[in-house]
């Protein structure tokens, strides 16, 4: 029975993240400047609330009138910080280390990203990292100074998008609800995408199930040695 005793510690944590800003071109625009941050730091455990889309009750964002430029098949960051007020990028700045499941991202084209609340349908999944030779996504953020990379596509079309940064903890998700979702959406204006592909799009809330076993999981026992990310299969050219 020792293999409890992690479960109950991590269980216990209550450390939690916010996805603060967004570098492009290795140029941070500050926290909450085109990212559309809360005050409180705590997740959505109710995949089914609209809340799962770009973050919300009991968790309300603030308004912000930017949108980043970014060009079409280059990287942007997104930044993790436990609070706003954080200037750390140590792992306890970024997460608690118990906090073990994957980084995902999302993006919805929208005609406004100032505007669009990110509710309903669009999103199309395009960075996935679950669980690699032992070491889950969430643990790459947290010892990589808080740094989630994310490509976004050459092929999209132009225009402007919501981008959507996640990450998972499954350190209480033996039942649901338990897992803990960590969302924050950037607005952002896409130049030089070709247009040459339409992806396939799912909706928040509906793109996850509270009985699917990337939600659903006890990581603790038995060892896992394979995990299925939630949603899509990553949009690719």
């Amino acid at each position: 029975m020792k293999f409890l005793a992690p479960l109950a510690l991590a269980t216990a944590a209550s450390a939690h993240t916010i996805f603060s800003s967004l570098e492009v071109n290795g140029v941070n625009h500050g926290v909450g400047g085109g990212v559309r941050v809360p005050q409180y730091n705590g997740p959505i455990e109710n995949v089914d609330s609209a809340s799962v889309a770009c973050n919300g009750s009991p968790n309300p964002t603030t308004p912000t009138s930017k949108v980043i430029t970014v060009q079409a098949g280059q990287n942007v960051t997104a930044i993790w910080r436990y609070m706003l007020s954080t200037t750390g990028s140590a792992p306890n700045d970024v997460m608690d280390s118990s906090h073990k499941g994957p980084t995902i991202a999302y993006l919805k084209k929208v005609s406004d990203a100032t505007t669009d609340s990110g509710v309903g349908g669009g999103w199309f999944k395009i960075q996935e990292d679950g669980l690699s030779n032992g070491v889950w996504g969430t643990e790459k953020v947290i010892n990589g100074k808080g740094r989630h990379d994310i490509r976004i596509p050459a092929c999209i079309a132009p225009g402007q998008y919501l981008l959507r940064a996640e990450m998972i903890a499954l350190h209480g998700a033996g039942n649901y609800p338990g897992a803990q979702f960590y969302m924050e959406c950037a607005q952002i204006n896409v130049v030089g995408g070709t247009g040459a592909k339409t992806p396939s799009t799912v909706a928040f809330p509906g793109a996850y199930s509270g009985s699917h076993p990337g939600v659903k999981i006890n990581i603790y026992w038995p060892p896992v040695t394979s995990y299925s990310v939630p949603g899509p299969a990553v949009f690719t050219c």
